[in-house]
């Protein structure tokens, strides 16, 4: 008789992405993102905490763990328009998933990791990661549940980095001099940026373009909380990982502290 072996997981809701993207992008309230960035926080403090780099944070590797949601009137585009609704979900519970890519800290790192949005400079610039690749993720992440969009939509090097640069300003210089062999290119005589001059197309130039500086990005999103929300992404948004917060600087920020 043949033993067969299955794997039981319990039923959660739709990925953060899905449901942004049921919901035709349109962001969450501060005040949800601020509730779904504590709950994602503390899961990977645990994790660091247990020396383990998750190494693929995204808002698709984060589930509602239910399903249920409200409608509530959101906006009509015209006033013959037809009112549009917006879904929100009736719990903030969430649950991180999949652990395929997840590393310890003192095992043989792969030169690249993050799904493309959410990978940090110093994957880019081939100057090895640890537990701070995690934090630049999640500052990625807040800002997408924020506005409804992913910050950096690009698919290429240069372009990343320039997109960088243009939401946080300039990237070190020690990290420009650092960057190996395969990052030398992206930059003209080992300290700026090699654009737009290095751009592959016009389009690549514009969209670099029209992104705008982090904190004009956070005020039109976030009125009532954007000093502390700002401030908490300049923390994880550090381009020296060095100086990164970690998770459990993180959780102790005003955001996660005031409700205002």
């Amino acid at each position: 008789m043949h033993l067969m072996m299955y794997q039981v997981f319990e039923k959660l809701g739709p990925s953060l992405f899905d449901f942004l993207k049921r919901n035709r992008y349109c962001p969450f309230p501060v005040d949800l993102v601020r509730e779904f960035g504590r709950q994602l926080l503390e899961s990977v403090a645990y994790m660091h905490d247990l020396r383990l780099i998750h190494t693929d944070l995204k808002p698709e590797n984060i589930l509602l763990v239910s399903p249920e949601y409200i409608k509530i009137p959101g906006y009509k585009r015209s006033s013959s328009d037809e009112m549009h609704f917006r879904c929100l979900p009736k719990s903030s519970a969430i649950k991180l998933i999949d652990f395929g890519s997840t590393a310890y800290d003192n095992q043989n790192h792969s030169s690249i990791v993050s799904t493309r949005h959410y990978r940090a400079p110093e994957v880019i610039l081939g100057l090895g990661w640890s537990y701070p690749c995690d934090l630049w993720s999640v500052g990625c992440i807040l800002i997408e549940l924020c506005t409804g969009e992913a910050l950096f939509q690009t698919h290429e090097n240069l372009e990343h980095l320039a997109m960088m640069e243009r939401v946080l300003g300039p990237l070190p210089e020690h990290m420009i001099q650092r960057a190996n062999r395969g990052a030398e290119k992206y930059f003209r005589r080992g300290s700026r940026l090699n654009w737009p001059e290095g751009a592959v197309s016009r389009e690549s130039i514009r969209a670099v373009k029209k992104l705008d500086r982090l904190k004009d990005m956070v005020s039109r999103h976030a009125e009532s909380s954007r000093h502390s929300l700002t401030d908490l992404l300049s923390g994880l948004l550090k381009y020296d990982p060095s100086e990164r917060l970690t998770a459990h600087q993180a959780l102790e920020h005003p955001f996660f502290k005031n409700a205002s």
